[in-house]
């Protein structure tokens, strides 16, 4: 709390009398006391940034394989994901692709391109949603796979599966240099 000093200059006798000057001296306790409460409580109430998650829905572990089904070529688009931030795309089988394979970069003018061009022919063609195959080489990175699902999330497909990638497309990957 707040004090006052009253006491004079000394027990001088005589000379000039001098009026006393009070020298104050403040107590900071409870300033700083209340200075650690507010601390306290905005740290613990403030809400810090909440990660942001995508939604997937995965099968479960022990169901067996039985419940896959064949789909048509004519609308699966395959995307192997290689080395150096690139990818390669195409249409169909590896064995017999409907569209050359195609290798491009991430982004508005690389697959989410390609995509949205080849969901339109198809839903034009065979008037079914397009069905995208994601295939990670072992020389992807975590950043691939997540960009190229931001991709899926923006391009609005609406079926696409991360696949198991086979020796006919890693040899397709080395062929054109990203593996």
């Amino acid at each position: 709390m707040a004090e006052l000093d009253t006491s004079g200059g000394g027990g001088k006798k005589g000379g000039k009398v001098r009026s006393k000057k009070a020298s104050t001296r403040v107590d900071l306790t409870a300033m700083v006391d209340l200075m650690f409460l507010l601390i306290t409580f905005f740290m613990l109430t403030t809400t810090l940034a909440k990660p942001q998650a995508m939604d997937l829905a995965m099968p479960d572990k022990d169901e067996k394989n039985e419940d896959q089904f064949d789909v048509a070529d004519t609308r699966t688009m395959t995307v192997l994901l290689g080395d150096k931030n690139k990818l390669e795309w195409y249409i169909g089988l590896v064995d017999k692709p409907l569209s050359a394979p195609t290798v491009d970069g991430y982004g508005k003018n690389g697959i989410r391109k390609a995509i949205l061009e080849k969901s339109k022919e198809i839903k034009a063609s065979t008037g079914k949603n397009i069905i995208v195959l994601i295939k990670a080489s072992d020389k992807a990175n975590y950043k691939n796979l997540v960009d190229i699902l931001d991709e899926m999330k923006i391009t609005n497909t609406e079926s696409y599966a991360i696949v198991d990638i086979s020796a006919p497309e890693i040899e397709l990957l080395k062929r054109d240099g990203i593996y």
